[in-house]
């Protein structure tokens, strides 16, 4: 039986993408660096912020890092009241979740700023028992650190836990803490994604995660 299910934030509860791949093309243009397009900027959605510059443009760790500094300014700046909304249906499914007793977490590679200020916006913090964000671990995802950091929290086993997301590093990072995974469709990548990192299940709206919950 499901006890856990862990929820990533961007493309999954959240409409992100605008807004992200928005700050990414201005921090392409306002640094001069090569052009991409916003198919290739939305690919690395999920991945750390300075990860996302080293993959997006090949650039060495010092650039990364003047593009992460230049990519959170933007962020903030175009980050107005209404932005970003969550996706139909994730408040509902969230608080039927609770009602019915499962313990919920987000494990998002957003700052932890940035991730708690969505999070209280939205009233989430009510119904979620862990957060964990790119500043608190030493290894983000695919890699399993994040997940493995909310099953200690919560004292509940990888084989009674779901993760849920809509990119492959969340896929990845939950098969290889032991965890049962769930793809969503509507977000930054394709089935086709979902798929070959080995979602168990792909589902094409999130309220139909509660099924989905209940068929494990």
């Amino acid at each position: 039986m499901i006890r856990l299910v862990i929820l990533d934030f961007d493309g999954t509860l959240a409409d992100t993408q605008p807004l992200i791949v928005g700050s990414l093309q201005r921090t392409i243009r306002e640094l001069h660096l090569p052009a991409r397009t916003d198919a290739e900027c939305r690919s690395i959605i999920g991945l750390p912020l300075k990860e996302c510059f080293t993959t997006l443009l090949g650039v060495d760790d010092t650039t990364a890092e003047r593009c992460a500094d230049h990519y959170r300014r933007v962020f903030d700046e175009d980050n107005h009241p209404g932005t970003v909304t969550l996706f139909s249906g994730v408040l509902d499914t969230i608080t039927s979740l609770y009602e019915r007793g499962l313990k919920l977490a987000i494990c998002s590679s957003r700052g932890r700023p940035t991730l708690d200020g969505f999070v209280a916006t939205f009233g989430l913090q009510r119904y979620i028992g862990a957060i964990v964000s790119a500043n608190d671990v030493l290894h983000a995802k695919p890699h399993p650190e994040p997940v493995q950091l909310i099953l200690k929290q919560l004292d509940i086993p990888a084989g009674e836990t779901i993760v849920v997301g809509d990119a492959s590093f969340d896929i990845l990072m939950g098969r290889a803490a032991g965890c049962h995974t769930v793809g969503v469709t509507y977000g930054n990548q394709s089935a086709a994604n979902l798929q070959s990192a080995g979602a168990d299940k792909l589902i094409d709206c999130f309220a139909d995660l509660i099924p989905v919950v209940e068929s494990f």
